[in-house]
């Protein structure tokens, strides 16, 4: 019999575990799960006003990436046995209100809320970019890879609300400062709980 004696193991979607800095790359996908996740919460709750509008298929095109990014988190999560924030819950609830609040504002708002949102984790993914090539660049070299696409589609994303009017939102500044503050937040408590 072919192979008889031989061990046969399930297949498996984990990674090999040895070397890497757990900590480190725990961190990484428990903030960025978080983050993907929020970003269709956000995204639904722009749907949930504006699905039907002028801006609505555009807003369709942004969230369906997120959905993509949010299911190879979900993925990796299992692939390197990562637990999610303790915190998915309070995102699932913020993230819609502040689609829908910023949806509110008309399709201006909508879009200075991509702005603001995109621009805080592209700058995050720069930074985890960097941390992982201090680390090792060929290590990690699949998570970079998927880093870097998703950083090149939020940075995407920006540019389209910028091209959607964004910067012509009443308060537009204000809105933008407070809209990254709580995305600093955010990640500075996902990363952690």
């Amino acid at each position: 019999v072919p192979g008889a004696g031989a061990a046969l193991r399930p297949c498996s979607s984990r990674v090999a575990q040895d070397g890497i800095n757990k900590p480190v790359i725990d961190r990484i996908i428990r903030v960025d799960h978080a983050g993907e996740y929020g970003a269709n919460r956000i995204y639904a709750g722009q749907m949930a006003v504006l699905g039907r509008s002028s801006v609505g298929p555009v807003i369709q095109q942004m969230w369906n990436q997120e959905k993509n990014h949010l299911k190879r988190f979900n993925e990796l999560m299992v692939a390197y046995r990562v637990r999610p924030t303790v915190l998915l819950p309070f995102w699932n609830v913020a993230g819609f209100v502040l689609g829908a609040g910023s949806a509110l504002l008309g399709k201006k708002g909508a879009m200075a809320c991509t702005v603001a949102v995109e621009e805080s984790i592209s700058e995050h993914y720069n930074n985890q970019i960097r941390t992982l090539i201090e680390e090792d660049p060929e290590k990690y070299k699949e998570l970079l890879q998927v880093i870097k696409q998703f950083r090149d589609e939020e940075q995407e994303h920006h540019d389209t609300g910028l091209e959607h009017d964004a910067e012509a939102t009443p308060a537009y500044s204000v809105l933008k400062t407070a809209i990254q503050l709580g995305c600093k937040a955010a990640i500075f408590l996902s990363e952690r709980i």
